[in-house]
């Protein structure tokens, strides 16, 4: 079995990649950035998440009680960087999912990089992050984000 190929299909139908932000007083910026890449299953395909963990070496899987679901995640901006985006630069993904890939990508190099400590650079990197998951709901809109760093 080719395992890449099975993770990168199994990831386009129910993985995500997404750039979250609180706001953090203690922070330069007032604002901290949260890059994460995750996969979620009921339990009964729990072990297809400890493989795919078991395959990039890094994560962790979590129960999530809002979900009713079993995550795999991973938000160290060094794994991300250097095992979960080379990976999906070399096994493409093939639904529209690969847009929001391309943005976390240059997002997570962003933030790898410090560019997020910088406020211009933090509005760029806000304005990638909304433009992923369109769909998906967000604690703080971006307006309010854009508004504090304003300040």
């Amino acid at each position: 079995m080719d395992i890449n190929s099975y993770i990168t299909g199994f990831v386009d139908g129910e993985g995500c990649f997404s750039v979250s932000f609180n706001f953090r007083s203690k922070l330069t910026t007032g604002i901290e950035v949260r890059p994460s890449f995750s996969v979620a299953q009921k339990k009964y395909s729990l072990n297809i998440l400890q493989r795919i963990q078991d395959h990039f070496q890094c994560g962790s899987i979590r129960y999530s009680k809002s979900d009713g679901v079993y995550k795999y995640e991973v938000r160290s901006i060094s794994d991300l960087v250097k095992k979960i985006i080379p990976h999906f630069e070399k096994f493409t993904l093939l639904t529209a999912k690969q847009n929001d890939f391309l943005l976390f990508s240059k997002a997570c190099r962003m933030i790898h990089s410090n560019q997020h400590m910088n406020k211009e650079k933090l509005k760029d990197l806000i304005e990638l992050a909304y433009a992923m998951n369109q769909s998906g709901s967000r604690r703080n809109s971006k307006q309010d984000l854009l508004k504090h760093l304003m300040r």
